[in-house]
């Protein structure tokens, strides 16, 4: 039998019960833009929260003394970069390189008469392109001068909080390489909100001369933190930057948690994937079982006629691709436009990016329209409905003529 006939048989099948039809379409339809929107909901979040760490915290790569550890933003001067200004230079000629400055980091106290909490001091070069993007979260005021000096630049809802604003003083308490504290007043000079409230909350900015001074650590830096024009020349970056005695970290390592999360989110949602391919499988499989109760006798008559078995199961098979071919384009559709929509707008999730930490997870999720992601989520939604059509197939293909024409 032709392959169109098969189809024009199929096609005039589902035209019997078109509620029933209508009805597995918007199931099909509804489950695919489900996944689809669930896709690009990770796929934004992660990707976008890794994207704006790498802006705003870690940058793609850094360099540190290799007896360095962040957690402890350490100030001894075994654990900090003597060379700094050099290995910047050097770093800077390097035609991959698109920003580069050498930063400072120190555990610190922000407090007023009345208000206090721990902060990360980050002394920072306020003529580095690689802070352009602290540069335009500007609310208030204006950015860190060159020396900087007694000025404190700190996030817009963290002086809210200790009720402070632009030109009050505040005081700023670290400690020195020896453990000693060290405290000073400074001015605030401007209130930063990047929108990421994990970043903004917890970080203080000074100049690095400013920063170097208070801490009592010299012309040291806790790291050399470099900006790529391509994340894709990052190893290549790092193997010409090694150094004896210090450690060259790429994006990878600096985001290991976030790559961490990426992969266990991935896992989650693939289970939630499976989840709504399942349900829209029991609901095709229950379509196609219907049919074939409903058409014992029809079927029975085929078979007498001389219909062999592969070609009744093929016919309820041809009925399956219908169903998920017309359900997989208006799912695609429909997914493609509610996610494009949410890739511009985001959805606002309030304060979520308080319990982020020191990632750029902002008051906003954004999805990502990926278009390969559309089809290769279709493409599994037709192969589940595929699979699960064989067996009501295969059921309809086993009846005997004789039964099946007795059947009521």
């Amino acid at each position: 039998m032709a392959v169109k006939k098969f189809w024009v048989m199929a096609y005039r099948d589902l035209l019997r019960n078109r509620r029933r039809t209508v009805i597995t379409f918007i199931a099909i339809a509804l489950g695919l833009t489900l996944v689809i929107f669930m896709n690009g909901l990770i796929t934004g979040m992660l990707d976008g929260m890794l994207r704006d760490t790498i802006r705003l915290d870690t940058g793609h790569i850094q360099i540190r003394a290799e007896s360095y550890e962040v957690v402890k933003t350490s100030l001894l001067w075994r654990d900090l970069i003597d060379n700094a200004d050099e290995l910047a230079a050097r770093a800077a000629a390097m035609p991959e390189v698109k920003a580069v400055s050498p930063i400072l980091w120190a555990g610190g106290v922000l407090g007023t008469a009345s208000e206090s909490t721990s902060v990360r001091v980050s002394g920072i070069d306020p003529t580095s392109a690689l802070f352009d993007p602290i540069r335009e979260g500007l609310r208030a005021g204006e950015f860190l001068s060159g020396n900087g000096r007694g000025q404190i630049l700190i996030g817009q809802r963290l002086a809210n909080e200790l009720g402070v604003g632009v030109g009050d003083h505040i005081n700023l308490a670290v400690g020195n390489p020896d453990g000693v504290p060290q405290e000073g007043q400074f001015t605030i000079v401007g209130l930063i909100n990047t929108g990421f409230p994990g970043i903004d909350n917890a970080n203080v900015f000074l100049s690095l001369a400013q920063a170097q001074s208070i801490t009592g650590s010299g012309n040291r830096a806790s790291t050399v933190r470099i900006m790529l024009h391509d994340i894709d020349d990052t190893d290549k970056v790092v193997a010409a930057l090694q150094t004896p005695g210090l450690t060259v970290l790429g994006w990878q390592e600096l985001n290991e948690f976030i790559m961490t999360t990426m992969e266990t989110g991935t896992a989650f949602y693939s289970l939630l994937y499976a989840i709504v391919f399942l349900v829209v499988a029991v609901i095709i499989a229950n379509t196609l079982l219907m049919a074939v109760f409903e058409r014992t006798r029809e079927i029975g008559i085929l078979a007498a006629l001389g219909m062999k078995g592969r070609q009744i199961m093929t016919m309820f098979l041809f009925e399956a691709t219908i169903l998920g071919l017309i359900g997989s384009l208006f799912g695609i559709l429909l997914g493609a436009v509610l996610v494009y929509y949410f890739s511009i707008n985001g959805i606002y999730f309030g304060d979520l990016g308080d319990v982020a930490g020191s990632m750029a997870f902002g008051d906003s999720l954004y999805t990502a329209l990926v278009p390969a992601n559309l089809f290769l989520m279709a493409f599994w939604m037709l192969v589940v409905i595929i699979i699960v059509s064989l067996y009501p197939a295969w059921y309809a293909a086993r009846l005997e003529p004789i039964d099946a024409l007795h059947a009521l």
